[in-house]
């Protein structure tokens, strides 16, 4: 079976000076459809790398990335952007929403670049809204909402471009304990409901939130496995001590 997302071989290398530093050191991994998984790791451990090169805004030193199919790795500037904004949704800490413009207008902001019609970007706007339960706030500006909202037109404007991924980066990041429950419980039911989420995170009460866990840990996976599993979240030479106990 084709799977969605497969990194073969993948390294990242930066040269500092004399030092080579090696940000993502042979790694490979698969994401079929449907699925939802972190990826997680300390400060270094290379997993915004990983982010990176998934969401098509880097491309490995050498190895290869397939996405839906496709051989990514290599293409220019121009064609990863096309691929991303037809196929990737994306999700970050910071909401990134223009504050003159109302919760509909954000949403539909990356379908007008994308050149879709007007009609058409009103209809996913508020399909899209709907789906995260903001459809009466569609007029509001995102100042008169919480944090969660933003959040959550946030998720909004992804689903919106109807993309096979959704890349969330520290997307609770921003948000207290609770409002940051609510936005996993949120990502949970997309993907209940079809969608495929790939959560970059480094705070394992998160990761374990997703039904999978790509431990990363200096450029390397050592962990690929249910994150239900004790082992998703200690690493090697710890001794039942997760990393926020540490």
């Amino acid at each position: 079976m084709e799977h969605l997302i497969e990194l073969r071989d993948v390294y990242k290398i930066y040269r500092m000076g004399e030092e080579e530093v090696r940000a993502l050191d042979g790694v490979s991994l698969a994401i079929d459809r449907g699925e939802f998984v972190a990826i997680v790791g300390s400060s270094g451990s290379g997993k915004s790398t990983a982010m990176n090169i998934i969401g098509c805004l880097d491309v490995p030193t050498s190895g290869t990335y397939h996405l839906g199919g496709v051989d990514v790795s290599t293409m220019d500037d121009d064609r990863q952007a096309e691929i991303r904004n037809r196929m990737l949704g994306f999700v970050f800490q910071q909401y990134n929403l223009i504050p003159k413009l109302t919760v509909q207008e954000n949403v539909e902001l990356p379908l007008l670049y994308a050149g879709v019609s007007a009609e058409e970007r009103h209809t996913r706007a508020v399909e899209a809204l709907d789906r995260v339960g903001l459809a009466e706030k569609r007029k509001n500006l995102p100042s008169q909402l919480s944090g969660g909202q933003q959040q959550r037109v946030s998720i909004a404007r992804a689903l919106a471009g109807a993309p096979s991924v959704i890349l969330a980066d520290e997307p609770t990041g921003a948000l207290d304990s609770r409002t940051g429950r609510e936005v996993l419980s949120f990502l949970q039911k997309l993907n209940r409901e079809g969608d495929t989420v790939v959560l970059i995170t480094h705070d394992n009460t998160i990761a374990v939130k997703a039904r999978r866990i790509i431990r990363l840990q200096d450029g390397r996976v050592i962990y690929d496995g249910d994150a239900a599993d004790p082992k998703a979240v200690v690493q090697p030479g710890e001794s039942g001590e997760t990393e926020a106990e540490a």
